[in-house]
């Protein structure tokens, strides 16, 4: 969240207590304390399994496993199929802490993390369609950062992102689209 006024974020995050985005089989939704266990599970699975790290117990794993102080700085999303967890992302705006390379007037995309046994069904995807959802209804917020890191799968990943309209580098995505005069 970024750092502001408290009654700034207080706004936010009422406004993100009742976001919710919808596909035909997906619920994405804000996490609640009781889904933080889950989430941090997850995104340390996910990215052990797609090779990122050679063991489960690297240190950025267990940092991805502290969902709850994460929590207290950003808004974090859980995607459901039939009321199971197989998906998050932390989003996050400049100021925070957790902020990697969000600029001003960005919303980032952190810790996106698909169950691997839901992977390539659009779970990703619909998370990144939701952010940029978010990101619409943020008062000062006009794109989306994503970064990805540097393994084969990442970069079909990647490439799949930029058919769909994604520049390269930090995957930025206007969330408004800009008139033309």
């Amino acid at each position: 969240m970024a750092a502001g006024q408290p009654w700034q974020n207080q706004i936010i995050m009422n406004e993100a207590e009742t976001f919710t985005f919808r596909t035909a089989d997906l619920l994405i939704e804000l996490a609640t304390p009781g889904d933080y266990e889950r989430v941090g599970e997850l995104t340390a699975q996910s990215y052990f399994a797609a090779g990122h790290f050679e063991t489960p117990e690297h240190d950025y794993l267990q940092f991805v496993r502290k969902v709850q102080e994460r929590a207290e700085q950003s808004e974090i999303y859980v995607a459901r199929r039939q009321g199971e967890i197989i998906g998050s992302m932390t989003l996050i705006q400049v100021g925070s802490d957790y902020a990697d390379i969000a600029l001003p007037g960005e919303l980032e995309i952190r810790m996106l993390s698909v169950d691997p046994a839901a992977q390539r069904a659009g779970v990703g995807r619909a998370l990144v369609n939701a952010s940029i959802e978010r990101a619409r209804r943020l008062p000062g917020i006009h794109s989306v950062s994503l970064t990805t890191g540097a393994t084969a799968r990442l970069d079909r990943s990647r490439d799949r992102h930029q058919a769909s309209g994604v520049h390269a580098g930090t995957l930025k995505w206007a969330s408004k689209p800009k008139r033309r005069k």
